[in-house]
């Protein structure tokens, strides 16, 4: 969001998933991830099932494991496991992840369509922050899933598929569609 608020130039269209253009305190489970994230980096582990027996002692919930696990890439088959963004840059910034630029709109808007994805459970986009993300994104449309934060780990077909609401966030939340949607703004 920020990036899009910065440089509106450079993006054709912005996906939140259960964020929005607020300030917000993480909560301490994030260094637990952090740690549980350091110890599969150091293990070195070849399969997903490794790290996420890893995982299991820093995080009970299977969706929140299952998201945290998306991180992880393979560079080549014979080569373990490794993190998509470098952890330290995670650690380092962690207390930064939170923030936002300010609780005003003001002039910074962002006018190309925007996609805001809602667990409907979830405290992060409470009704009344939408009058702000629409300051900030006035073309924004919202898409309500039954879920709470962790919407693609906890409810992954809906997510990929959306629901039977407004067409076009059913269209963009398709893979294909995902990728037509976009091209359809160049």
């Amino acid at each position: 969001m920020v990036l899009a608020l910065r440089s509106s130039n450079i993006l054709k269209a912005v996906v939140s998933i259960d964020n929005a253009p607020v300030r917000s305190a993480l909560g301490s489970n994030f260094s637990n991830y952090i740690e549980g994230m350091r110890q599969i980096e150091n293990a070195r582990v070849m399969r997903q099932s490794e790290a996420e027996e890893i995982l299991k002692t820093f995080e009970t919930s299977l969706p929140i494991r299952q998201f945290l696990l998306t991180n992880l890439v393979r560079d080549s088959p014979a080569h373990h496991l490794r993190l998509r963004i470098p952890l330290e840059v995670i650690a380092s910034n962690l207390e930064n992840l939170g923030d936002f630029l300010s609780q005003d709109a003001g002039e910074a808007k962002f006018e190309g369509p925007a996609l805001f994805i809602r667990g409907s459970k979830s405290h992060y986009v409470s009704d009344d922050i939408l009058p702000l993300i629409k300051g900030f994104f006035p073309n924004f449309q919202l898409l309500d899933i039954d879920s709470g934060h962790w919407v693609m780990s906890e409810k992954p077909e809906e997510f990929r598929e959306g629901q039977e609401t407004d067409s076009l966030c059913k269209f963009a939340l398709t893979r294909s569609g995902l990728v037509r949607f976009i091209s359809k703004l160049n």
